[in-house]
């Protein structure tokens, strides 16, 4: 396997997981209210799977490796704008975290802001995940020999296995507050 395989597999995830989103979506429109319990499930999923463990491979593995590339402009730019993709879905991630606890304590004036969000990832991702899939990695396995590839891979199953305990230790941490 390339060191894309595991990333091409995680976007079809985030694409299910997008799924669910636009059903969730089309529900508020009809009920005019969103279960805060669901979008606790979502902001968990779009930090700790789509960013930390995701996004996270690609860019401490995956453009590490090819910040050490001649790279054509092209590439660069791609690779880039992919880095400014990944903050814009931190930065939403964070506002849809902060809305929903809104929400919670029964300000249902924030809805449409935790449905803007929503939608923002449902329109983001597929769009994104396009430019890697298709642009992006077919491109960027052109900068990197046999081994590098395979090193990479290496390193992505080790960023998996360490990423299941830090999560963890977060959690029993922040209980323990």
């Amino acid at each position: 396997m390339q060191a894309r395989g595991p990333l091409m597999i995680e976007h079809r995830l985030i694409e299910r997981m997008i799924a669910v989103i636009r059903a969730a979506l089309e529900r508020v429109q009809r009920t005019n209210e969103i279960d805060p319990l669901f979008v606790d499930v979502a902001v968990d999923f779009l930090h700790t799977y789509a960013d930390r463990t995701h996004h996270g491979k690609e860019e401490d593995i995956m453009f590490r490796e090819l910040k050490k590339k001649n790279l054509s402009d092209a590439d660069r730019r791609i690779m880039n704008e992919l880095i400014e993709e990944h903050e814009f879905g931190r930065k939403t991630t964070k506002d849809l975290m902060e809305t929903n606890a809104s929400y919670r304590k029964g300000n249902a004036a924030v809805l449409g802001t935790i449905t803007e969000c929503l939608r923002a990832f449902v329109e983001f991702y597929p769009r994104h995940i396009e430019k890697e899939d298709k642009v992006f990695f077919p491109a960027a396995r052109a900068y990197v020999t046999e081994e590098e590839d395979q090193a990479m891979l290496v390193e992505f199953y080790e960023f998996d296995r360490k990423m299941i305990h830090e999560k963890y230790t977060l959690v029993v941490q922040s209980l323990e507050r």
